[in-house]
């Protein structure tokens, strides 16, 4: 369902991007992944509710580290240049910028006293803030952008809209968009049902679980969009959502915050977690590297940042299961 979902929607969310005059990086960072994230959410709510705030919190930071890596697998698929220098543009900048931001603010609650208000850590409502002033960073970086990439021959622009598009047209398409997102949203609780059962009666470790198992699945729609949105042309559509989809999910913290009835959930894991989410740091922070850097061509007809990305995942695995 949500492998299927997700080819349905990357042509959709490539037309509203430029019927709405949205632009192909707000609608990946905002509505395109936020949809792509919802089976995830949901399975870390649920695993939030029911008392397992180790299997919530892997499988939202082992997405976001899963989710990195496919958009390496993307530039793979592109063999015209890196991906990432196609992709240029001060959206997807600052896009990356403020997800390392948002990763830095959950590891510090750590180190902070466990003390909630109302059942609810602080830092799960500085995540919030910090994400909605990050949004208003973005649009205000697509449309009045203050300095612009060095085109080359292999710098990719968007189309421009050319046309208007009537109102009905664009009430069908969100009605479709909204529709598939619901799909995944249910495929999401199933999820997280499943991860548990796996835990239960295999004897792996709710971390394991997490980061492996549950937030692969749920992060099937980025990988599907990703490579979707290359094979299209709308390579700005593919780095959006990726990046976008991973500042989104770093919130499923403070929406599994408000849900877990022990307390700070911050101070309910272990190190396991905290590894994780300072590895997709590390990855986030290569990635908006490869942004600055715009290496045209490198190891394997791909970037630093995505061979590099490929390496720190794989080791991260090798630990886990080590």
């Amino acid at each position: 369902m949500i492998a299927v979902c997700g080819v349905m929607v990357t042509a959709r969310a490539e037309r509203l991007a430029r019927d709405t005059g949205l632009g192909q990086a707000i609608m990946g960072a905002v509505f395109l992944g936020a949809m792509t994230s919802l089976s995830g959410l949901i399975t870390s709510l649920t695993a939030a509710f029911e008392g397992h705030p180790q299997l919530a919190v892997s499988n939202a930071v082992g997405g976001i580290a899963v989710q990195t890596t496919f958009l390496a697998l993307a530039d793979i698929l592109y063999r015209k240049a890196n991906l990432e220098h196609a992709a240029a543009s001060e959206a997807n900048l600052v896009q990356g910028a403020v997800l390392v931001v948002l990763l830095g603010i959950p590891m510090l609650a750590g180190f902070t006293p466990g003390r909630t208000v109302l059942g609810v850590h602080p830092v799960s409502l500085l995540l919030v803030a910090a994400y909605l002033f990050g949004l208003h960073l973005i649009a205000g970086a697509h449309h009045a952008p203050m300095w612009r990439p060095r085109l080359t021959r292999q710098t990719h622009s968007e189309q421009r809209r050319t046309g208007r598009t009537g109102h009905r047209q664009l009430l069908g398409l969100w009605t479709v968009f909204l529709l598939l997102a619901a799909l995944v949203a249910g495929a999401g609780w199933l999820i997280a049902k499943a991860g548990l059962s796996i835990a239960a009666h295999t004897g792996l470790s709710e971390g394991v679980v997490g980061t492996l198992f549950t937030a692969i699945t749920t992060s099937l729609p980025e990988a599907v969009i990703a490579v979707a949105a290359v094979r299209r042309g709308a390579l700005t559509l593919a780095v959006g959502d990726i990046i976008g989809g991973n500042s989104f999910d770093v919130l499923f913290l403070a929406f599994s915050d408000l849900v877990y009835r022990g307390g700070s959930i911050y101070h309910a894991v272990s190190l396991v977690q905290f590894f994780w989410l300072a590895l997709s740091l590390l990855m986030a922070a290569v990635l908006l590297l490869g942004l600055i850097r715009r290496e045209e061509h490198g190891i394997g007809n791909i970037g630093f940042e995505s061979f590099l990305v490929l390496v720190f995942y794989l080791g991260g695995v090798l630990l886990l299961l080590g």
